[in-house]
């Protein structure tokens, strides 16, 4: 019988580290974050407010990915006709426009213009389909290579990494940079793999996979 209970206790034990385990990997453990005031690191500001609401653009932003976080979409890849998804559908690259969206810009009409134009560097594009596009990471990556501020893909440079920041990963997700960040300063992600937490503390899981970090500077 002793035995028995030793045998029942370990397998418990083992259970309970298991499930501990997934619910650290799934960021649903609280923990506590750090801003960059934390480890002396300055915030920058946008010197553009491209919408006029008193927010510079990188903060607006970064708010909007946080929105469109908080409202949990259901993630769904699906092809729409006019482009955009009903607000409660979305994937990675849907928190992305909305995130413009919320600073004033139309991500679909900046992509859908820069392709029209420069066909050739979109080289995993045949025919335009304005209806897709914008949705589409690898699009995502080389319009921001061509219209926005290229910056480090190396996390422990964390004074580089600023809320509003966008950043591609191989050809496959995209997300936005927090103001949060972890205990060694590096960001919080906010991105939509359909996972429980979508602002989380996830960069150094995908540090190997970064393929872009980007920082939009305005029209």
């Amino acid at each position: 019988m002793k035995k028995k209970i030793i045998i029942i206790t370990i397998v418990l034990l083992i259970i309970a580290m298991i499930i501990l385990a997934v619910l650290n990997y799934l960021n649903l453990i609280p923990k506590k974050y750090y801003t960059a005031e934390d480890f002396g690191i300055e915030t920058i500001k946008s010197p553009n407010d491209y919408d006029n609401d008193g927010i510079d653009d990188y903060t607006d932003i970064m708010l909007g990915a946080r929105q469109d976080a908080e409202n949990m979409p259901t993630y769904k890849s699906a092809y729409y006709a006019g482009g955009y998804p009903p607000e409660d559908e979305g994937v990675c690259t849907d928190l992305v426009w909305r995130a413009f969206k919320n600073a004033g810009y139309s991500l679909k009409d900046l992509v859908d213009y820069d392709i029209a134009n420069n066909l050739e560097v979109y080289t995993q594009i045949s025919t335009p389909d304005p209806n897709i596009d914008f949705r589409r990471v690898y699009n995502l990556k080389v319009f921001f290579e061509r219209n926005a501020e290229a910056l480090t893909k190396d996390i422990n440079q964390i004074e580089e990494w600023q809320p509003g920041d966008i950043v591609t990963f191989n050809e496959s997700h995209i997300g936005i940079i927090s103001d949060k960040r972890n205990s060694k300063g590096i960001p919080y992600l906010i991105h939509n793999t359909a996972q429980p937490v979508r602002e989380e503390d996830v960069m150094g899981r995908y540090a190997n996979q970064i393929s872009g970090h980007f920082r939009w500077n305005g029209l």
